[in-house]
């Protein structure tokens, strides 16, 4: 089934309303929908770089926008859809654990699930369920998904279908590498 909604997904960059697709996906993706935008930027910045910070931006927006819905879920219907959706990503155990020391580290958890591959939609319906202060979710949302989506245009914009192959395979390994360096530092600077 995933494997389908990816390739559904990739043919939509070649859609003559792609710009579109893409802004629905975004949205989507930051709430319910498992594929991220990156599968159809991608290829659309690579027919088109001149529009890649258009994209990006497109991208950012439209993630950010469905971040809020994520938001809503998990503060409105966190029982009815928020749950089944966490479940189906197998959080759903774990959520009470999790709930518990969430809103401490909130704004890291947005921002490092904004940019590296763990489903953002986790995070985005985790911070309606425990109620994270809404300003700081945005602010969060709002970089850690300018950067990821920013970077990805940068990098096409740059150096073209070269580097596709390390924005697939290695780009998400590499923010994640970043993120737990960052974190690490932190710790190591509070407990030193």
């Amino acid at each position: 089934m995933i494997r389908s909604l990816y390739d559904w997904t990739l043919s939509l960059a070649n859609h003559p309303r792609a710009l579109w697709a893409l802004a629905l996906i975004a949205f989507i993706e930051s709430s319910v929908f498992p594929i991220p935008p990156d599968v159809l930027m991608i290829p659309m910045i690579i027919a088109a770089p001149r529009r890649a910070f258009l994209i990006a931006t497109v991208a950012t927006v439209s993630s950010v926008l469905g971040a809020l819905l994520g938001y809503y879920i998990g503060a409105v219907l966190f029982d009815t859809v928020g749950q089944p959706v966490l479940d189906f990503y197998g959080k759903g155990e774990d959520f009470a654990a999790f709930a518990d020391r969430y809103n401490d580290w909130g704004a890291w958890a947005v921002l490092i699930a904004g940019v590296t591959p763990f489903p953002f939609k986790v995070i985005t319906i985790a911070s309606g369920a425990t109620g994270l202060s809404i300003p700081v979710f945005i602010i969060a949302s709002i970089i850690a998904r300018a950067l990821r989506f920013f970077i990805v245009a940068v990098l096409l914009w740059k150096f073209g279908p070269p580097i596709r192959d390390f924005i697939e395979r290695r780009l998400g390994l590499a923010f994640t590498a970043f993120c737990v360096l960052l974190v690490g530092g932190f710790i190591l600077v509070r407990y030193l």
